[in-house]
């Protein structure tokens, strides 16, 4: 495993806790775009997120891809799915992207790892 993507997204949601505080009205006109631009309309959520997941790619933005990797799972992403995605960044993005590629495929299988963990946790309790 190359990073462990669960503990780094949680780790960042601390600390983007403190920027929310300590700049709370752009993180609130941040919070206000980022819901405009996922909600469902002719794409939906899902293909946004995957949109945002090659962006993250893209861009090198490794807190990017986990929070965009977790929400693509969340918005029911197939494997498939994402390594279309991670074509397509890759395409956008040459060489460097295809490593954050590799990175962004490993953050969607520690998500889907620990979210099909939680439903079968689920299910024994039921």
């Amino acid at each position: 495993m190359h990073k462990n993507w669960i503990d780094l997204t949680g780790e960042l949601s601390v600390a983007l806790r403190e920027v929310r505080g300590g700049a709370p009205d752009v993180m609130k006109g941040f919070s206000a775009i980022a819901q405009a631009a996922l909600k469902a309309n002719a794409l939906d959520t899902k293909t946004k997120e995957l949109i945002a997941l090659a962006i993250s790619v893209a861009t090198r933005c490794d807190g990017c891809i986990g929070f965009h990797a977790e929400a693509a799972v969340k918005h029911g992403a197939t494997r498939d799915e994402i390594m279309e995605t991670m074509g397509m960044a890759i395409y956008m993005g040459a060489g460097p992207s295809v490593m954050y590629a590799a990175q962004a495929v490993e953050a969607y299988d520690q998500f889907a790892q620990k979210k099909a963990a939680a439903e079968a946790a689920n299910s024994a309790v039921r």
